[in-house]
């Protein structure tokens, strides 16, 4: 008799067939295919809603591979930040009301103008302000950086590995006439892929008001009246309205719109973030100021 035994048989999760490894085998199969050869990529779509169906691709991963695969039909100017939405910085405006306005914005990149508002000369980044605190008397146009312009039919591909070659994070996208139409960040790019990239003020829906320092918050437009006047010890009525983004459009008297500035006793509203419907995200700041007034400024 032999003294050879046979394997016993696989048994549980080992004899399962491998949904994964089918997965990638026809995923993998795509891949190698020359493109000629691929009759319609709605059949690698296919394959990629059947794997998450049966669950060998979490909602997370099937959602950024989908979204790789939409990546390359994707141009600037589907996702561009409009030129209206623009935070742009004046040359010729005092520092002072420079650092006010990158302070505000809370941007790590302004595009600057010169004259006109579509002659961009540059870029500027945040912490090259740093600069003029040891130096009062620096030329700001020292500090700026050339700007990187991209037709609106560049794919966001093709963007991306700009991007990562001359090591930009923010392009300009002009159209056939050389018109500035609008900017894309890289954020904006990755975000077509992972979804939306939360940041440090992306928070839990219970805190709605986040200090930056003594006189400085960030404000959810959504924050009860009574919530904020608490907070900042203001004054702001709520017999009309529930919201601070409510009262400050019927302050303005228009759905606020990003870019919209607002004074109303020692505070300075700022808006940050805002869709078609309404006003996101406040920056707002208290300043010296003793008498009750309301003012809306769009001069900048």
């Amino acid at each position: 008799m032999s003294t050879e035994s046979t394997p016993p048989a696989p048994t549980g999760d080992n004899n399962k067939p491998s949904g994964l490894k089918s997965f990638f085998k026809r995923f993998s199969g795509y891949l190698v295919t020359p493109k000629a050869e691929l009759e319609d990529r709605q059949d690698l779509r296919d394959v990629l809603q059947t794997a998450h169906a049966r669950d060998i691709l979490d909602d997370e991963s099937y959602s950024i591979i989908a979204g790789t695969m939409s990546f390359s039909d994707k141009s600037a100017d589907d996702i561009q930040i409009s030129r209206s939405k623009m935070d742009l910085i004046n040359i010729d405006w005092p520092i002072e009301e420079i650092i006010e306005f990158v302070i505000d914005t809370a941007h790590s990149r302004f595009p600057v103008y010169e004259g006109e508002r579509d002659n961009i000369i540059g870029l500027l980044l945040a912490k090259d302000l740093l600069h003029i605190i040891t130096n009062n008397d620096i030329d700001i146009k020292r500090l700026l950086r050339p700007a990187h312009f991209v037709p609106e039919t560049k794919r966001l591909n093709q963007l991306l590995k700009e991007f990562k070659e001359t090591r930009s994070h923010l392009a300009l996208v002009i159209d056939e006439y050389g018109s500035i139409t609008g900017l894309v960040t890289m954020e904006d790019i990755l975000e077509e892929i992972v979804g939306d990239i939360e940041d440090e003020y992306d928070e839990e829906a219970e805190q709605t008001i986040f200090p930056e320092s003594d006189v400085a918050w960030r404000v959810m437009a959504l924050t009860h009246i009574d919530d904020f006047n608490e907070t900042l010890q203001a004054n702001i009525p709520d017999d009309e309205h529930d919201t601070i983004g409510g009262w400050l459009a019927s302050e303005l008297d228009h759905i606020p719109k990003r870019g919209d500035k607002y004074k109303y006793d020692d505070l300075r509203f700022y808006v940050l973030r805002a869709d078609e419907k309404r006003a996101l995200w406040l920056h707002v700041r208290r300043s010296p100021v003793v008498a009750h007034t309301s003012t809306n400024n769009d001069d900048k």
